[in-house]
């Protein structure tokens, strides 16, 4: 299968099932001397982790990262970082019915129609079991980028068009109808430099919505001001610029930190929508996987929301892209040649 992997210097590839023993990723481009334990990892991995709450599936897992490869007393070595996911809280059987059709929203169809074979269960390689990998590659992207001053939060701001804060009744009210609910993440960046990202076909924009849509259920993603800068004017989507203590900054940030695909040094924003869960239990009209048409209700533990437990998804992705697109913006200009390598005292 192609495309499990994402990155150029800063490299990450995700390998593993939904209902497999285990799930893990690969990190490659990991500078060594870098302080690295498997605590860690685990501020990211709790925040994906569901709970006992009702916004999360019932599934347990614990979800404790081992590393296997690439640290040394404490200090990763320069060599690929091989880390592990067990699974443990597989209910296989809870998918026996849903084997031979296709169900609504997912990703069954496309798969089958590709590779002639699916795995059921859970969704197999397509399940969002998989971004568990993805944030713990995204815990060394995050803290590689804290050495140079950078941090990376995200929030859910809504679920199901409500801010989140208010949405409890409104999802209490979908799940008993046997729905979910979309929701939207904010993404920010601070603590950016200018001058990340290529003007053409590397923009750091294109960048990171190759990234964010290559997460499951994304399907919309602004920067800035995004789709309403449909509706503005030019002069009130531009963002002066003015000079504070020698450092050129813009006044507002309706670029979200980026213009011409190359970051100007303000928060870069980034908003992702998420759409409703797909696993719903209400009866839906499907086919099998002969072409005959039948109806399916689908059982099993589900988020009733995706944003909640998918915010540190979003945050991993973008801390991986960026700290790539810092890494290849190292060879723009020979002074960072020189002032690396030389000329050297002998």
């Amino acid at each position: 299968m192609a495309g499990s992997s994402f990155g150029t210097i800063f490299r990450i590839t995700t390998w593993g099932e939904s209902h497999g023993p285990a799930i893990g990723a690969v990190v490659d481009g990991c500078p060594a001397g870098l302080p690295l334990s498997e605590d860690d990892f685990t501020p990211f991995m709790e925040r994906r982790r569901p709970n006992a709450g009702p916004m999360s599936t019932a599934r347990r897992e614990g979800d404790r990262v081992q590393i296997l490869s690439g640290v040394f007393e404490g200090m990763t070595t320069g060599t690929p970082i091989s880390l592990l996911i067990q699974n443990a809280d597989q209910h296989s059987a809870d998918y026996s019915a849903i084997a031979s059709v296709f169900r609504p929203g997912h990703a069954d169809f496309g798969f089958r129609t590709k590779y002639g074979v699916r795995d059921y269960r859970g969704g197999g390689r397509s399940s969002g079991r998989e971004t568990a990998a993805r944030v713990a590659g995204g815990a060394i992207a995050s803290k590689i980028l804290r050495e140079a001053g950078i941090t990376i939060r995200s929030e859910v701001v809504s679920v199901g068009g409500e801010p989140f804060a208010e949405a409890l009744p409104l999802l209490k009210k979908a799940r008993a109808e046997g729905d979910s609910l979309g929701s939207e993440v904010l993404c920010t960046v601070h603590g950016m430099p200018a001058g990340i990202g290529d003007p053409v076909f590397g923009k750091l924009d294109a960048y990171l919505a190759e990234a964010i849509f290559s997460i499951g259920a994304v399907k919309s993603l602004d920067i800035g001001d995004g789709r309403l800068t449909a509706s503005m004017k030019g002069s009130e989507n531009n963002d002066p610029f003015r000079s504070e203590n020698g450092r050129i900054i813009t006044e507002t940030n309706h670029c979200g930190g980026i213009l011409g695909g190359i970051s100007t040094g303000g928060d870069v924003i980034l908003r992702v929508c998420f759409k409703p869960t797909p696993s719903i239990s209400r009866p839906q009209k499907t086919v099998d996987t002969d072409g005959n048409e039948t109806d399916i209700e689908i059982h099993g533990r589900h988020d009733p929301v995706i944003g909640p437990r998918a915010a540190v998804v979003v945050e991993a992705m973008a801390a991986i892209t960026i700290l790539d697109a810092m890494m290849l913006n190292m060879t723009a200009k020979l002074s960072s040649f020189r002032a690396f390598y030389g000329p050297q005292e002998h």
